[in-house]
């Protein structure tokens, strides 16, 4: 098959995997994927020219053993699945009386071997009248982060400013959990959020570029181009994703169609900064 999308520069270096939150966007096809491809053909096409996805269909329910086995067998060595905890976990139980729910998950998880990435445990935000104190969410996450058993990597994402305390970084830290740094219009800029070492909890970096649902879906619900620009925003992570290259942690970072319209197209833009960035010796203001 031919594709539409050449494989990406190798100027990347090997420690910062960029990928999309998942690989199976029907509106892909015909744009990145071949128009003739089947479904079955998509990861597999997807792995061929990036090295990590995200898999967000984990978020709805544990996957069989089957599906995880075929995920598996469909990549390269080398390559690296993240996925989300399913939410019968972060948002129904909310971490509390899920042991079945989470033993259940991590197990069928680990059949990924070798190409078993980060799982995130994704929370919703809390309105302030239903949550005017972090302290019930960090209790509940304190008794709960003992589950997370190296070796695998963990990341938390919070979407909800209050949460950002320094018990919650304490907490993260202690267990060698990442704090998701996301790139959302509820939650601070990443240069806001690097002025604090603090939030660096982990011995890697877990990146979500997410965007204004709510906001995009105004303009579009068909995941095929770039609706919203984004260049601002990206000249200003670059500089940040090199100060995390820089103190030694590898970086995973996950676009959403909803952060510009079209995840890969996100991906190829920061890649093009990135490489621009070494040309013109330039650095951007973090913010």
């Amino acid at each position: 098959m031919t594709g539409t999308t050449a494989a990406p520069p190798t100027r990347i270096p090997p420690v910062l995997r960029l990928g999309a939150s998942s690989w199976s966007a029907p509106s892909w096809q015909g744009v990145f994927y071949p128009a003739d491809s089947r479904p079955a053909d998509f990861l597999p096409y997807y792995a061929d020219r990036y090295d990590t996805v995200e898999i967000d269909a984990t978020f709805y329910r544990t996957p069989d053993a089957r599906t995880v086995d075929g995920w598996r067998d469909r990549t390269p060595p080398g390559f690296l699945f993240a996925a989300k905890v399913p939410q019968v976990i972060t948002h129904e139980k909310l971490l509390v009386d899920c042991g079945e729910e989470w033993n259940d998950f991590t197990r069928v998880m680990d059949r990924l071997g070798d190409r078993l990435g980060p799982l995130l445990l994704q929370f919703r935000y809390f309105r302030k009248e239903e949550l005017p104190d972090p302290a019930p969410f960090l209790d509940r996450l304190e008794a709960f982060l003992p589950r997370l058993i190296p070796p695998r990597r963990y990341a938390v994402e919070v979407r909800t400013r209050r949460l950002l305390t320094p018990r919650l970084y304490d907490l993260l830290a202690r267990h060698r959990v990442a704090l998701a740094l996301i790139d959302h219009p509820w939650m601070p800029r990443i240069g806001e959020m690097l002025a604090n070492p603090r939030v660096l909890t982990a011995d890697f970096a877990y990146l979500r570029w997410l965007g204004d649902r709510k906001g995009i879906e105004n303009i579009t619900t068909t995941w095929d181009r770039m609706v919203v620009d984004r260049d601002r925003d990206l000249r200003a992570w670059v500089p940040a994703v090199r100060s995390l290259l820089a103190g030694g942690r590898p970086v995973f970072g996950y676009f959403n169609n909803h952060y510009s319209g079209y995840a890969i197209g996100s991906i190829e833009h920061f890649r093009g900064l990135w490489i621009a960035s070494e040309g013109d010796g330039t650095t951007e203001k973090k913010g």
